[in-house]
């Protein structure tokens, strides 16, 4: 059971009654009424935190009176008031990547607590978790009618540890729910199905609460919900399971960003198109850390499905979450998706009783604002390897001309560095255009070409309006006897089994298998890097050759390695987009006034001949996609087909590790714990792991794809009698610490600037020779030695997976120096026992001259260090100079230091539950 609600004090408690029902809440109006703070002009992602205060204000949990004034402090201050204060989601959300390590470390907690001589069912989520299966489905068949079948069969094979371990976990947990494989993508069914915009819940007295709808998640783009006014954001899976546990989330109140929108799309654009300026208009803003909130008249013609994809991509354009009040269009799909009615009545209810509706006077104070006019959006695409990097359609062949030569240089740079070093030089210099023989006959493919093209990712599956106009793009293509490219490997991977049903009811699962986009699964897929292989001599091909093969996805992340490495150049698009150019199959084709493809005839083809118009779009939309349709699909959601049901699992209370498994191994954190914490220490003459640059993504840091057979992880198996066809992928080897920390910083494309021009997890050892990291880091720590890291701004960015940071700490590094970090990735350290360290005035890395064999000590760390403390750092250089200078220490709140003297934060919580 949830507990809602504390003593009180403040008598903000009031009643609520709908139809026959009779519910209490926590009143804003009353904390005003009471003295507490004008509450009128908060945004309304803050009132949620505001009211998850009231409801626990002075119950134990550490929320005080101060607190909640402090919101009101926030508004006089134009916005900003950044207070530490503790919240509590109402649940969690995980997907199977991240969600199996935190089980993982739950199970292993259990062992933990009984080593302390505490009860292992203190170890259990006290509020509702939801875990979906959803990253494991890869694309090894497609564009057949069994594709669908065959990739989930061969899912089941690789997985099946995994799900035994998971089926465990629903049993030996109170409050765990597993979705099983094969029924949609984690955000969709919590946006679908599990979220209520409104919860409700018993308080210890048995009376029924209503309160907003919140949570946390071990995904990043949690924060899709915010689509439908449910505050939800993405953390690692060590703070989720410390959620769980009955941790509160410490943080600061945040700034609001006001993005108003205005307008309305224009005849042929898309939400995709609408989501990717925004992304870029909010990269320029600067964002990290904040709420954007969205508002204006604008909103008025934006579909709640629309508004779920802009908040879904609020990690690309680095806020913690992107909000949307509740509105009348919320109301109305609720009701279109199958929720309760007497849910949607309370959800109204509430919302305009505690001052959580938009309206037209709704106009609260932002910390800063921005507009966009929805009449000034085009079609664009994003890439090639960030989502921030718009491309307006009109612009994107020219612009991959100078996407060629920036690679082309890069190219020439690395052999440059290969030939100063004496190694054999890689065959720079070539024709663009190389045969590839595929499916028996020879094609033609250069720069540009498009290998791969999917739909895929909860990103824009879950809007109808721009799935039904990828449906008929490819009926007017199958009209006119279109397919195709054959060197393009197509795919359609929903994230919900109500897309399937929509577009069945359409007619366009037909028109969209006959150029190629047959189901493939229902999962992640392409969007996180298991786009599975493309053709065997297509491969070759591309590498004997260098060449610059593309991929255009509907995802959300188009990171480099991160979704074939066979494909240097990604590009998110929206789904219409992508038949188009699966269609073309070629990147250098100017899709805005160049023919994109010949009928079998030879009649040349645009994009406008294929492009439907928005009344088509919005005609099937209000005919196919239905509330019974919802209902019937999520009716036994967590049943799972005849092969989850299958799935056989033992064990009891505690997990019985099976020795010789390659997937599931019980961690090293919680072994010969002490019961008592200790003490920050200073970091004393570290070796230097890596010196990396802007952007580093946590792809970099812990790649979630394939990988080799020479790599660490490729040799660990090999030497268990793993045959490389069976290694799966990285992400779906998170169970397993050992494969997961070879793999710590092994990107393919990562760059350690203290070797000149090698891409890949390269280091230098303590014998200054070029080795991996992972041997490095060993050599190292036998040794006796601690390691840090340099990196510049951005640091951390993209996904919320904690085995970035989990790596990071069992590779023995201590504390991580950059420009900047990204929200979710600095909680993440400090919750693994690593300091993150901001450089200050104008040191980076490259001021400092950093090549790797320098030495780092950093004083001021023990004793009474507080929050964002300034600390002395001496640098020792190669001939024995040293430079001293300041770090800030981002430790940013008084928790986060007890974190820090436990170990981490499960550390922390360990120990206070087997005291307790």
């Amino acid at each position: 059971m949830t507990i809602v609600t504390g003593k009180d004090t403040a008598n903000t408690r009031r009643e609520l009654t709908v139809g026959d029902k009779t519910l209490s809440y926590y009143s804003i109006p009353a904390a005003t009424e009471a003295g507490l703070g004008d509450f009128s002009k908060l945004p309304a992602s803050l009132k949620v935190v505001l009211e998850n205060l009231l409801r626990f204000e002075d119950d134990g949990f550490t929320v005080s009176v101060d607190d909640i004034k402090a919101f009101g402090e926030w508004a006089q201050k134009g916005g900003k008031n950044p207070r530490e204060i503790a919240y509590r989601p109402a649940r969690v959300l995980m997907q199977d990547f991240t969600g199996v390590p935190a089980v993982v470390d739950l199970a292993a907690m259990r062992d933990g607590i009984k080593g302390l001589g505490g009860d292992a069912q203190k170890i259990n989520p006290l509020v509702p978790v939801d875990l979906v299966i959803d990253h494991s489905v890869m694309i090894d068949e497609f564009g057949n009618p069994r594709a669908f079948q065959q990739n989930v069969d061969r899912e089941y094979e690789r997985n099946m540890e995994r799900y035994q371990f998971l089926k465990w976990g629903q049993g030996a947990f109170e409050n765990f729910r597993v979705v099983p494989p094969g029924t949609g993508i984690c955000h969709q069914v919590n946006l679908e199905y599990l979220s209520q915009t409104v919860w409700t819940d018993k308080d210890q007295n048995g009376k029924e609460v209503a309160y907003p709808d919140t949570l946390v998640g071990t995904d990043s783009h949690t924060t899709m919900v915010n689509g439908a006014a449910v505050l939800g954001w993405g953390v690692g899976g060590i703070e989720a399971e410390a959620a769980m546990l009955g941790q509160p989330i410490s943080m600061l109140i945040p700034e609001v960003v006001g993005f108003k929108l205005t307008g309305a799309m224009v005849e042929g654009t898309t939400g995709t198109d609408l989501v990717l300026k925004v992304v870029e208009m909010l990269r320029k803003h600067g964002v990290v850390g904040k709420f954007v909130e969205f508002y204006g008249e604008g909103l008025d013609n934006l579909p709640l499905a629309q508004r779920a994809t802009i908040a879904n991509m609020a990690p690309e354009y680095g806020a913690t979450c992107g909000f949307f009040p509740i509105d009348g269009e919320t109301l109305r799909y609720l009701e279109t998706t199958g929720r309760d009615k007497d849910r949607i009545a309370l959800v109204e209810a509430y919302a305009k009783e505690n001052g959580f509706w938009r309206d037209a006077d709704y106009s609260p104070i932002y910390s800063s604002t921005l507009e966009l006019d929805m009449n000034s959006i085009v079609p664009a695409i994003s890439g090639p390897k960030r989502p921030q990097d718009y491309v307006a359609l009109t612009n994107a062949a020219q612009a991959f001309d100078a996407v060629v030569s920036e690679f082309r240089g890069q190219d020439e740079s690395a052999a440059s560095a290969q030939m100063l070093s004496e190694a054999p030089a890689p065959d720079t210099v070539m024709d663009l255009k190389k045969t590839a023989k595929v499916d028996g006959q020879d094609y033609e493919i250069r720069d540009g070409s498009v290998v791969i093209a999917s739909i895929t990712s909860c990103t824009n599956t879950s809007n109808p309006y721009v799935l039904i106009a990828a449906g008929l793009v490819a009926r007017k293509a199958r009209a006119l006897g279109l397919d195709r490219k054959p060197w393009v490997k197509t795919s359609l991977a929903p994230g919900s089994q109500v897309v399937t049903a929509y577009l069945d009811a359409a007619g366009l699962s037909e028109d969209l298998d006959a150029v190629g986009f047959n189901l493939v699964g229902y999962g992640c897929t392409t969007c996180i890097g298991n786009s599975g292989p493309i053709a065997p001599e297509l491969s070759k091909a591309i590498n004997d050759n260098n060449l610059i093969a593309t991929s255009v996805l509907s995802g959300n992340r188009n990171f480099e390695g991160r979704i074939s490495p066979d494909v240097r150049a990604n590009y998110l698009a929206s789904p219409p987009l992508v038949v188009a150019y699966a269609l073309a199959g070629d990147m250098n084709i100017d899709m805005s006034s160049q023919p994109i493809t010949q009928t079998p005839d030879g009649k040349d083809v645009y994009l406008k001949d294929i492009w439907p118009t928005d009344k088509e779009i919005a005609d099937l939309v209000d005919k196919v996609v239905t509330r019974e349709a919802f209902q019937s699909k999520y009716a036994d959601v967590f049943k799972g087909d005849e092969k989850w049901q299958a799935v056989e699992v033992s064990g009891g209370e505690t997990y019985d590790w099976p020795a010789s498994s390659t997937y599931i191994q019980n961690p090293p954190y919680f072994r010969g714990m002490s019961p008592d914490a200790g003490v920050i220490s200073d970091i004393e003459d570290a070796g230097i792991l890596a010196v990396l640059g802007d952007m580093i993504t946590t792809d970099h840091i812990s790649p979630a794809g394939s990988f080799k057979a020479d790599t660490p992880a490729g040799k660990y198996l090999t030497e268990r009698q793993v045959a490389p066809k069976d290694f799966n992928s990285y992400g779906s080897r998170r169970g397993n610490h050992e494969i997961m920390m070879r793999g710590t910083f092994a990107n393919i494309r990562i760059k350690n600037e203290m070797l000149d021009g090698v891409e890949g997890g390269f280091t230098k050892g303590p014998d200054g020779e070029q080795t991996t990291i992972f041997d490095g880091s060993m050599a190292y720590q036998e040794a006796g030695k601690p390691l840090v890291i340099f990196g510049g701004e951005q640091y951390g960015a993209g996904s919320s997976r904690d085995w970035a940071a989990k790596g990071t700490n069992l590779l023995g590094v201590k504390g991580v120096i950059a420009e900047s970090f990204e929200r979710i990735h600095r909680s993440n350290l400090i919750g693994m026992g690593v300091i993150p360290f901001e450089f200050t005035g104008d040191d980076t890395r490259k001021t400092l001259g950093l090549t790797g064999d320098e030495s780092v000590t950093i004083t001021g760390l023990a004793g009474d260090i507080k929050p964002l403390s300034n600390v002395p750092c001496t640098i020792t250089f190669k001939d024995g100079s040293t430079k001293e200078i300041q770090l800030k220490a981002r430790i940013d709140t008084a928790v986060e230091i007890e974190y820090l003297k436990n170990g981490g934060v499960l550390h922390y919580v360990l120990r206070n539950l087997a005291k307790s």
